[in-house]
């Protein structure tokens, strides 16, 4: 367990409002005359997504990778997190000779919209009252995070993108950016990921949502005007969202059965097994970077996400003549998005007349494999990028 107390969580939550409204990463301002339209109605202005560049733009514009990240993920993805010290989410990807060279590509990765480390989301503070927005700030769907990031883009100067790459909940917003913009997608890479939410999955967020909502200090959303954090239904939320990032195996296999100290229990309900300490502690680093709210607005966006809806319930429709490169990649011991998931997609892209690939890795590591040492996964996608960069001679 570690040794994080409550005073240490609340200097780093201290620290994480500050990236919230002042993010120490470059930030895109877009103003009430470029207000975002949201599928839910609303008009988002103004509005902002704080980002992360990697590399360098070549002269054509022509080597952009757009990396879009996972649930509670952040635009930090090859950089120091400003918040907690801890290491970029995916060093094991991107950087300098990795799968994802930064020595050759320029590689951007955002903050959704709806986040909570510089994007405008549910902790920002609403123009019109000069508090935070609560609940009252606007639902998303991954379809609004990726017209967020096209404006990114475009504020960027680039036109179409050689690559989109993402790992669950990213994984989503690379299918929906691929059938939004066909023709600014040359390559894409879903990992991980589903093009529609299954019931369980949804089932699993409802018990997160209501995790963060049975807590007293959540105060009906509007818990950082009462100076105060739903900090325990919070770190229960993630505990539970946890083990489903995991295999059985994995468990076992770091865990088992051991006990946290000794041989014998101590007949009580601190946390006597090892896996308890370990989601213990997970539940605590967790609620040190990330809003609560936001939890709640993220959640539902990949609940909302269902691609073939929007194309009268056929998913060939979305990809129906699509020209871009895909790789689609899954995990045998992924119980949250099984490959049946990434077949699907597979066999719709083979239906829409769309090039694919698809690679299925032997691993006993769980969802959370795509953000883990998989040579396979590495070995797959510098294979991919090398030929779509041949394609595109680059």
């Amino acid at each position: 367990m570690s040794g994080t107390t409550s005073r240490d969580t609340a200097d780093l939550w201290k620290a994480a409002l500050v990236e919230i409204e002042r993010p120490s990463s470059p930030v895109a301002r877009f103003s009430a005359a470029e207000s975002l339209a949201m599928d839910g109605g609303a008009s988002l202005g103004p509005w902002q997504l704080a980002y992360q560049t990697y590399g360098t733009l070549n002269a054509d514009r022509t080597n952009a990778v757009l990396i879009c990240h996972a649930l509670t993920g952040d635009q930090h993805v090859a950089n120091v997190h400003p918040v907690t010290g801890k290491r970029g989410w995916w060093e094991t990807m991107v950087g300098p000779g990795r799968p994802i060279d930064t020595d050759r590509y320029f590689v951007i990765c955002a903050n959704v919209i709806g986040g909570c480390l510089g994007s405008t989301g549910p902790a920002s503070t609403d123009p019109s009252t000069g508090r935070a927005y609560g609940l009252s700030f606007p639902v998303v769907t991954i379809r609004d995070m990726v017209r967020a990031q096209a404006a990114l883009v475009d504020r960027l100067g680039i036109d179409t993108l050689f690559c989109v790459a993402g790992g669950s909940m990213g994984g989503m917003q690379v299918l929906q950016w691929a059938a939004l913009y066909p023709d600014r997608v040359f390559s894409a890479m879903p990992i991980a990921t589903a093009a529609k939410h299954s019931a369980q999955n949804i089932a699993f967020h409802e018990v997160g949502r209501q995790a963060v909502m049975a807590d007293p200090d959540w105060r009906g959303g509007r818990y950082i005007d009462a100076g105060v954090r739903p900090t325990k239904g919070l770190a229960v939320a993630r505990m539970g969202a946890h083990i489903t990032y995991l295999s059985e195996a994995a468990l076992h296999r770091k865990f088992g059965r051991e006990l946290q100290a000794g041989h014998a229990p101590s007949f009580s309900f601190d946390a006597e097994f090892q896996v308890e300490s370990y989601l213990r502690y997970q539940g605590v680093s967790f609620v040190e970077r990330f809003d609560a709210n936001s939890y709640l607005y993220v959640t539902r966006a990949m609940d909302y996400f269902d691609l073939a809806a929007d194309y009268g319930g056929s998913l060939a429709a979305a990809f129906k003549g699509t020209k871009t490169r895909f790789c689609v990649v899954s995990f045998t011991s992924d119980w949250l998005f099984p490959t049946a998931d990434s077949r699907a997609i597979v066999h719709a892209l083979n239906a829409g007349g769309g090039p694919v690939s698809f690679v299925e890795i032997e691993t006993d590591k769980g969802h959370d494999a795509f953000l883990l040492d998989i040579p396979e996964l590495f070995a797959t996608t510098r294979g991919f990028l090398d030929a779509a960069a041949r394609a595109r001679g680059i």
